[in-house]
């Protein structure tokens, strides 16, 4: 992690996606220009802000190969057109089993390469009273944690149903910021989204940064949304609750070193390894 007293600007974008691609891609090009303009340097889209379909299936019908296709080109055009950090959510990307899908994020620079792939591992499976989702029925699950390199440090990559597995994040190693574009339910939202967030940054000591759908769909559905900036401290310094928009704030490195030396938690990791 560097040790100077550097910063990054980043923004968190809230969508609430329809069924129709372009719409999509149009409010998200919307919400990123804003973003900028509040003088973000770092973009976090949602999970499926390309499409939140009447169906699961629907996915399948805009997949695209890795490299190639309208939504990767999208991104990589807002990332060397506004010279940021693009986080681009999830895309639907091809696998072997032609009835499924990776979701997978692509980090693209500023100059619109891309730098890294993470495919979602851990795959939302819920049954409640009345609703019922299994994402292994369209999705393939990744095998592979990722993270990159930005000036100022590491930054982790998970999604969605990611949060309740705090092994992914330590096994991420040393970062200044982890992010979570998602797409959570009302129900499990309105019960643990800010729980797992705060506890994410907490027991990382970094930075949290989650953009979430957030309002009714097309489909009935409704998400939680409440995307949110979490410091190393758990203190919530932005979050934007329900519908479009966006949240933003200043990591800072020295905050990440001061509460570190404060709680020297990363020192005193691996003393029961072997128990």
């Amino acid at each position: 992690m560097s040790t100077n007293s550097a910063k990054l600007r980043v923004a968190a974008l809230q969508m609430v996606s329809t069924t129709v691609l372009e719409q999509n891609l149009a409010e998200a090009g919307r919400l990123i220009n804003s973003a900028v303009a509040e003088g973000a340097q770092l973009v976090v889209l949602p999970e499926y802000f390309c499409l939140m379909g009447q169906r699961d299936t629907d996915k399948l019908s805009i997949q695209e190969p890795a490299g190639a296709g309208p939504i990767q080109d999208f991104l990589a055009d807002q990332a060397s057109r506004h010279g940021i950090w693009l986080i681009g959510g999830t895309v639907p990307i091809s696998c072997a089993k032609p009835d499924k899908v990776f979701n997978t994020t692509f980090v693209f620079a500023p100059n619109g390469e891309v730098v890294a792939r993470y495919d979602k591992i851990h795959l939302f499976h819920f049954i409640g009273h009345t609703q019922k989702f299994d994402e292994a029925h369209t999705i393939c699950a990744g095998t592979t944690i990722c993270a990159f390199e930005t000036p100022i440090g590491r930054v982790g990559l998970s999604i969605c149903y990611d949060l309740r597995f705090p092994e992914l994040y330590r096994a991420l190693g040393d970062c200044v910021l982890l992010v979570a574009p998602s797409a959570f339910t009302y129900t499990t939202g309105r019960a643990h989204w800010e729980l797992l967030l705060r506890t994410r940054a907490v027991e990382n000591q970094c930075y949290m940064l989650a953009a979430a759908q957030g309002g009714r769909h097309d489909s009935g559905r409704r998400t939680w949304g409440h995307s949110m900036l979490v410091d190393p401290w758990g203190k919530i310094l932005a979050v934007h609750k329900e519908g479009p928009g966006l949240v933003i704030g200043d990591l800072e490195v020295n905050r990440i070193q001061t509460v570190r030396q404060s709680l020297p938690m990363q020192r005193q990791q691996g003393v029961y390894a072997d128990a």
